[in-house]
């Protein structure tokens, strides 16, 4: 009935906005955070480095794999019960991680972890799609897609600082509070929206879901098995291979099904919302992918701690951060294709800065200009692209368009760690040989060693700077123009506006 969801004339859009980013800001933070933690956790929990990496790996696991079906649970239930039903687990789940004796119980609880996040993360941008007007949402999806961005890069300062300061297990404890507030927050502003009567699709729910798996799975852990057998006559290559044709009849089954699909394929119709959702794949690969090279590069080369390889990104975070809501404005009155195209090329620029300047002679401060350029790209890619893919997406399809265009990103992320990690081993071959560059003390190279290895790192960042080219290149000749469709009054549901 209708007094079960809220009057559009009592959503305070803005407040629901920054309560929502609340929430995705800190589970963003939680695929990143741990990283810094890992020789703490390796040692703290007496286990090895593989075994720990793992409770990385299951948290972006079970973060990527759900996320089509979570952005379909939305439209189904509410997004808003979805997100509290997502902020519960993940919080009881923080909980768990932060108690846990044994790295096994501390891999089993990142998975719920994950899982919790695939929940809720769908359900935000549903919800800033529903409740501002295509020409009002600029602003709204510049500060969503500036927190994707800057909770990467405070993950490992912030990391860094709870260790050194009360241990490892506080980054997971500091969530529980935090969630806490996020809850009681949503209680009061997150609107209670339409629902749409969607029969879950089984089939696809299954075939999506094992396929994703065996494609994520396998990309990711491809290099812990050297690309080979992971047991028997399985291979990475098989796990993969499987994982595209269950993929492939997943689509099929889209199209051929004669109920409701999980992944209606005539969203793909609008080119915007291709074009975006295409794009932010080669971001994903690109802003995972260049972190790696960066921070060894400052640990190894230069000597610094994790907390301040960190803190030399910190240019990038500030500014992204300070320029989201002018740019914001600048997409409801501009073009966000342009304005996204130059994002994306001002992100190529600085990662070309960082290939001339990675050298063993380099003043630190002159590598702060990188990350300052690549602070106004934030500002310029993240909010513009999610506002092109979400312009015209119907709203009964806003949740299944946002577990598209987030699995999207994800995937691009696992493809970028997985590409750059294969890269980087082969440069470190080419310029130092193999097995060279053993650890000096504390964990700097020796002077021999480094200037290969900064070349090395330097030359691996050319492949996220290709990758996002064909980005720039996609937006640019593709996208259409969004028309200029002047102040709209904000509806929940399309039968509000008859």
């Amino acid at each position: 009935m209708r007094k079960n969801f809220t009057d559009p004339s009592e959503i305070r859009p803005w407040a629901a906005l920054w309560t929502l980013v609340l929430g995705f800001f800190m589970i963003l933070i939680d695929t990143t955070i741990v990283s810094v933690a890992n020789p703490t956790i390796m040692e703290s929990l007496n286990t090895d480095m593989t075994a720990t990496l793992w409770a990385t790996s299951a948290y972006l696991l079970a973060y990527a794999v759900p996320l089509l079906i979570t952005g379909r649970l939305g439209d189904r239930f509410g997004p808003r019960r979805v997100y509290l039903v997502g902020l519960t687990v993940f919080a009881l789940s923080s909980l768990a991680c932060g108690l846990s004796p044994t790295i096994e119980a501390l891999v089993v609880a990142r998975v719920f972890q994950g899982f919790g996040a695939a929940l809720m993360t769908p359900q935000t941008m549903s919800v800033i799609t529903r409740i501002f007007a295509p020409r009002e949402r600029g602003q709204a999806m510049a500060v969503w897609g500036i927190t994707a961005g800057v909770a990467t890069l405070v993950g490992p300062i912030l990391g860094g600082f709870l260790i050194d300061a009360v241990g490892w297990e506080w980054i997971f404890f500091i969530n529980v509070p935090v969630a806490v507030v996020a809850f009681v927050l949503a209680l009061k502003y997150v609107p209670r929206l339409e629902t749409h009567a969607h029969r879950l699709d089984w089939l696809g729910v299954v075939l999506s879901a094992a396929g994703m798996f065996l494609v994520v799975f396998g990309i990711q852990e491809g290099e812990n098995f050297d690309w080979g057998q992971i047991w028997g006559p399985i291979s990475v290559w098989l796990l993969i291979g499987v994982g595209l044709v269950i993929l492939a009849l997943f689509v099929w089954w889209q199209h051929a099904q004669k109920g409701e699909p999980l992944l209606p394929l005539r969203i793909f119709r609008d080119r915007n919302f291709s074009v975006g959702t295409s794009t932010i794949t080669t971001v994903g690969f690109a802003v995972t992918s260049m972190s790696m090279p960066l921070m060894f590069f400052f640990q190894l080369v230069r000597g610094l701690t994790p907390t301040q390889s960190a803190l030399m990104l910190v240019p990038m975070a500030v500014i992204s951060a300070a320029l989201a809501r002018p740019a914001g404005i600048l997409i409801d009155r501009g073009d966000p294709r342009r304005i996204a195209t130059a994002g994306l090329l001002l992100l190529a620029a600085g990662m070309l800065l960082y290939f001339v300047m990675l050298k063993p002679g380099t003043p630190l401060w002159l590598l702060l200009i990188p990350s300052a350029i690549l602070g106004v790209a934030n500002a310029g890619m993240w909010g513009p692209l999610s506002a092109i893919t979400t312009f015209n997406l119907p709203l009964d399809l806003a949740g299944a368009g946002s577990g598209v265009y987030n699995t999207s990103r994800q995937v691009g992320a696992v493809l970028g760690s997985a590409s750059i990690t294969a890269l980087m081993a082969s440069r470190l071959t080419a310029e130092l040989g193999a097995g060279a560059a053993a650890g000096g003390p504390g964990g700097q190279l020796p002077p021999q060693a480094q200037e290969g290895f900064a070349a090395a790192m330097g030359q691996s960042l050319l492949l996220p700077v290709a990758v996002i080219a064909l980005g720039a290149a996609l937006t640019l000749l593709f996208a259409p123009r969004p028309p200029r469709t002047g102040p709209v009054r904000v509806v929940q549901d399309p039968a509000e506006a008859a």
